[in-house]
């Protein structure tokens, strides 16, 4: 993809609204420019003048800059556009060659010494000044990452490229007009130049001694295969002769587009003639450039497979040990050492094993903690048939769970999305090597609302115990009250409304899991043992992420941690593992982030005793969108003085 701004990176996120774009750029030289304002200056450092009509001018003339520059940003970008709900550029893709990249790059640090050039930090409201800091502090850790943008695997099971490109078409291109489903069209056309700039950049990683671990090209390759796998692609011979039904289904992307031309015309929008040709045109692009470009990423990823070994941590990399820790900075926004992340993981471990042997004695299971794993592993009454019926029921479960938490939110909340949201289960093109759960936020415009995924492929992976904390956290109140209010936040740039710092998305996330028991939900202690297990999960993550990145762990010895540690199916604790590998760092910004919610909001209640108001300490952390950790406490002490000096 494409790299415009952190806060494009952000809309592109999927699984838990993670970063997943490299970022790109190097040291800037500002010698004769203002001093850049750190992110973690102090709040009274912070602090605005006193309001005046001056004040609001430049203040007003800032704002007014920030949206050209995330114009100009979104207007580089097709797919973001996409994501938007914006049609100008529909039939294209983004480009993400290397040259793009370093372009990109220059952009970024042009804008911020246009910025310090163009403005004076010290004439500025308190909004307008933290919108300066954060936009200075995207490019610290834009900077901090460039040297390392071959060191993300480009094709892998968790978002690499050869499924994202299906994903994109199926679920943000819509077609509503011909034109759009000529725009369709066009961009299965292009699939071979966006995805041939991916395959370049993958083997330049791979002339860099940069590849994923062997385990991973299964996933890859069973992606790309499915892609072009049914018509109009031609049937594998072997296949169609161990099968008695010759007929190929349609190709996920066929079928897609089929459905979407159908509905056209039952709409009245073309006629059948018209729907039958634009469908010919999609097959003939679907072979002569989508079949043929999957096609060479097939023979690419046999071929590095062949030589691939088996070390899975980033430790391995060339300067393995400096990237991971950019990971960490980038992905925690603290200074926080592998070391300091995985004594802290141990420590919460613990701590979260004493609470399920609390439950253990509530339900009257005898026998030891681990006894008690095997038990919620097994036993049949916590699982869902493995059937369509099943499947059905546990996404109305979970649809009514999330009815009935909105109904609940005016006793924590002041400010609520207007956008809506639905739950649906992952595509069968991807959910063998997609996440468990995720979300992805809705169309600014309304046309698409929020949509909380669940990964239903095995219904031995998703245990009802977890349903009420995982429907919390991927939906109401978590990542859609959280990432639906941002964008719909008035007064505050686009780049911050469209951003993103995975420990303030994921740990608000894995913090919404936690509030709920203190309205009365999880009355179910089986439900409340999921709840811990949700966050049992988090914090063993801070352990084998480090362990496997930093300690060089083997991909063995983490999935047995987390089967030792953790009531999750040894599936799930494999797939999670396979996931931390390619994403390293990431997993580690849910339990961090969580833990400074919690400690904020706790000195809060402190503070102003009979005065904190559990509503009003929602909205101060939500109301200025996603900030690094610094800020947010930042943020939360000036809320508890003002609150006090109003009394």
């Amino acid at each position: 993809m494409m790299r415009t701004s952190t806060a494009l990176a952000a809309i592109f996120a999927l699984g838990a609204c993670q970063l997943l774009s490299p970022a790109d750029t190097t040291s800037t030289d500002a010698a004769t420019e203002p001093a850049a304002t750190p992110v973690a200056t102090t709040a009274a450092a912070a602090a605005p003048k006193a309001l005046d009509p001056a004040i609001e001018a430049e203040s007003a003339r800032l704002f007014a800059w920030f949206e050209a520059k995330f114009d100009e940003d979104v207007a580089r970008s097709p797919m973001s556009q996409t994501f938007l709900g914006i049609k100008d550029d529909y039939d294209k893709w983004d480009d993400v060659s290397d040259a793009n990249r370093r372009a990109e790059l220059d952009i970024q640090r042009a804008n911020v010494a246009e910025l310090r050039l163009s403005f004076d930090f010290n004439s500025l409201d308190e909004q307008a000044r933290l919108s300066w800091r954060l936009y200075e502090y995207d490019l610290e850790q834009a900077e901090a990452a460039f040297p390392f943008r071959y060191h993300n695997y480009t094709f892998n099971q968790m978002f690499g490229a050869q499924s994202r490109v299906p994903a994109f078409l199926v679920n943000q291109h819509q077609v509503t007009s011909k034109a759009e489903a000529e725009a369709y069209i066009a961009r299965l056309k292009g699939v071979e130049t966006y995805l041939g700039q991916h395959i370049e950049n993958a083997i330049e990683s791979s002339r860099q001694a940069i590849r994923p671990p062997r385990f991973v090209y299964d996933f890859v390759l069973n992606d790309a295969r499915n892609v072009i796998t049914g018509a109009p692609f031609p049937a594998d011979p072997d296949a169609a002769a161990a099968s008695a039904e010759n007929e190929p289904g349609p190709s996920p992307l066929m079928g897609d587009f089929a459905a979407k031309v159908d509905a056209l015309v039952q709409n009245g929008d073309i006629t059948g003639a018209e729907a039958d040709s634009l469908k010919a045109e999609a097959a003939d692009a679907l072979i002569a450039h989508v079949g043929p470009t999957f096609q060479r990423l097939i023979t690419l990823m046999e071929a590095e497979q062949s030589i691939a070994s088996t070390d899975d941590g980033a430790w391995k990399l060339p300067d393995g040990s400096a990237y991971y820790n950019t990971r960490l900075k980038r992905m925690t926004t603290t200074d926080m050492t592998a070391d300091e992340i995985h004594d802290l993981g141990l420590a919460e471990v613990d701590r979260i094993h004493a609470e399920m042997r609390e439950i253990m004695a509530t339900v009257g299971f005898d026998g030891t903690l681990q006894d008690f794993f095997d038990f919620t592993r097994t036993d049949p009454q916590f699982f869902k048939p493995n059937t369509p019926e099943g499947k059905a029921e546990y996404l109305a479960e979970a649809t009514a769970m999330i009815d009935i938490m909105r109904e609940a939110l005016p006793s924590q909340f002041n400010t609520f999305p207007k956008a809506d949201m639905i739950v649906k289960a992952v595509e069968p093109f991807r959910e063998k090597s997609a996440g468990k759960a995720f979300y992805q936020r809705p169309a600014p415009d309304g046309s698409r609302p929020g949509i909380y995924y669940a990964n239903l492929y095995d219904m031995a992976q998703m245990p009802v115990y977890q349903m009420e904390a995982l429907a919390y956290h991927e939906g109401i109140p978590g990542h859609h009250m959280q990432l639906a209010i941002s964008q719909e936040l008035q007064g505050i740039p686009r780049f911050r409304k469209f951003g993103g710092y995975t420990a303030y998305t994921e740990g608000w996330g894995l913090y919404s899991e936690y509030f709920p028991k203190e309205m009365g939900f999880y009355e179910d202690p089986y439900s409340d043992f999921g709840r811990l297990a949700m966050e049992l999960w988090r914090a063993a993550r801070l352990v084998v992420d480090t362990g496997l990145h930093d300690k060089q762990w083997t991909r063995e010895e983490a999935i047995q941690y987390l089967i030792d540690n953790t009531p999750n199916p040894e599936g799930d604790c494999r797939k999670a593992i396979e996931r931390y590998i390619v994403m390293p760092g990431q997993a580690t910004a849910y339990k961090i982030g969580m833990n400074k919610i919690v400690d904020l909001r706790t000195h809060a209640r402190t503070e102003l005793g009979d005065q904190f108001d559990i509503r009003e300490f929602h909205q101060t952390v939500l109301k200025n969108g996603p900030v690094p950790l610094a800020v947010l406490e930042e943020i939360v002490t000036d809320w508890i003085t003002e609150t006090q000096s109003n009394t």
